[in-house]
């Protein structure tokens, strides 16, 4: 029973976080507030404040889980295995789960929303609700990997920055490829020339 009642605990906060983005996505931040959401989602003003805080924790509840669904699936990749490679394997999966792989129509989000949740990421408040654990956790997780130490070695940190920096460079990215190319491609192509070290692109420059 308590399975279940966990399972029903997560799709409610699913079905409040997609009523609050479904209501960025049709009037704007400013549209959203706590009663619409729970109004949407068909549950009590009561419910909603047994889930989340306010509106921001419910707007970014979907990018949050998502990053614990990818922590745990870099930490279930074999050791032995290059860090880059699982890193993108444990991303890219997990964004697939929710998007769709390339040859599937889900992979391509609609233009309007990606720009809404895109001014959302970059407003404080949403930011700030993103909790700064799920960071620590990737450090945790790299630092663990790699045999280094979270608290005093760079390593992990310097990854988990540059994970965080890929993700909001491969969203940029796809707001404004033409033609669309799905995100997941995107991410994935991002992951592999940080994991190659950047090289420099010589397409388009002359010899010496």
């Amino acid at each position: 029973m308590s399975g279940l009642r966990e399972r029903k605990k997560a799709d409610t906060r699913r079905a409040l976080s997609d009523a609050a983005l479904e209501l960025a996505f049709e009037h704007g931040f400013d549209g959203v507030t706590r009663e619409a959401i729970a109004s949407l989602a068909g549950v009590s003003l009561r419910t909603f404040n047994n889930y989340f805080a306010g509106k921001y924790e419910a707007l970014t509840y979907r990018i949050t889980e998502r990053m614990q669904r990818g922590i745990a699936a870099f930490r279930a990749r074999p050791v032995d295995e290059p860090l880059w490679t699982s890193i993108t394997e444990a991303l890219v999966g997990t964004i697939e789960e929710d998007l769709g792989t390339p040859d599937h129509p889900e992979a391509f989000a609609d233009r309007a929303e990606l720009a809404e949740i895109r001014t959302l990421l970059l407003t404080p408040e949403v930011r700030n609700a993103i909790p700064q654990h799920h960071f620590d956790d990737w450090v945790d997780a790299i630092a663990e990997r790699t045999g280094t130490d979270a608290e005093h070695d760079v390593y992990p940190r310097l990854v988990a920055a540059v994970l965080r920096a890929v993700g909001d460079v491969a969203m940029e990215a796809y707001a404004k490829s033409e033609p669309p190319i799905p995100y997941s491609t995107i991410l994935r192509d991002a992951l592999a020339t940080v994991g190659a070290g950047l090289p420099e692109p010589h397409h388009g420059r002359t010899a010496p």
